[in-house]
């Protein structure tokens, strides 16, 4: 049997095409697999979870990117975001989304500079943000971001006391249109956008974030359970609950 068959017949004419366009014909009920999956999840979907829920597929990476190429000229593309994928409206055809209004609460300036600190150092401790700015971070500011989504504990600083560090999330990236963490605008690029004072100081840099957002780096150590009841994160185990 056919397996383009299921298809409507421009479907099938583009991705006969695809097929042989390239060396090596390509599976098509893999991608269609990709496609349900990716299609029917709110959120962007990981490396991981498509290899757990399509562990017979063994080029996942080639197939994303056929999928991604049949979905370039359409109103939806597929895009990367983080370490995950996700389906997008076209970005030439954002234009025909202004009719959704979404309600959103700005955050002050304590906020944006606790963010941008953030982005730049992460993983960084909540005493390294106030070396930054140079001035206390309530806790309040802290736990705005990680309402919104965008900011999450990390791990645990191997150092004296061991520091809860802080990192950006991938609802970061997707809000900010990035795909990965060293997206975000250098010092050349501040500086034109008119973000940066034309007096900055001497030996003034910006840090080049290379951290990866689902990686911890050497001097962290996870975070378990008890630390985050310590933080008030999680309730303790009733002692019912308790095997």
């Amino acid at each position: 049997m056919n397996k383009l068959s299921n298809f409507p017949a421009d479907s099938k004419v583009e991705m006969e095409k695809e097929i042989f366009d390239k060396p090596e014909p390509l599976d098509i009920e893999h991608i269609r697999e990709l496609e349900a999956i990716i299609f029917a999840s709110a959120e962007p979907v990981s490396m991981r979870a498509l290899s757990e829920r399509l562990p017979h597929v063994k080029n996942i990476d080639d197939q994303l990117l056929n999928l991604k190429k049949l979905y370039e000229n359409r109103g939806v593309n597929l895009v990367q975001v983080g370490n995950g994928w996700a389906f997008r409206t076209a970005a030439d055809l954002a234009y025909l989304m202004i009719q959704e209004v979404q309600k959103l609460r700005k955050l002050s300036r304590a906020a944006l500079e606790v963010l941008a600190i953030i982005g730049y150092h992460q993983p960084v401790t909540r005493a390294e943000i106030e070396e930054v700015r140079g001035v206390e971070t309530s806790k309040g500011t802290l736990d705005v971001l990680m309402e919104t989504g965008w900011v999450k504990l990390r791990g645990r600083r191997r150092t004296p006391g061991r520091p809860v560090t802080y990192g950006t999330t991938e609802a970061f990236l997707d809000h900010f249109g990035m795909e990965e963490i060293r997206d975000l605008p250098g010092l050349d690029e501040l500086r034109g956008s008119g973000l940066l004072s034309g007096r900055i100081p001497a030996g003034f840099s910006v840090p080049s974030p290379t951290v990866l957002p689902d990686e911890l780096s050497l001097d962290e150590d996870p975070l378990d359970e008890v630390s985050l009841e310590d933080l008030g994160l999680l309730s303790p185990l009733d002692p019912d609950e308790i095997p």
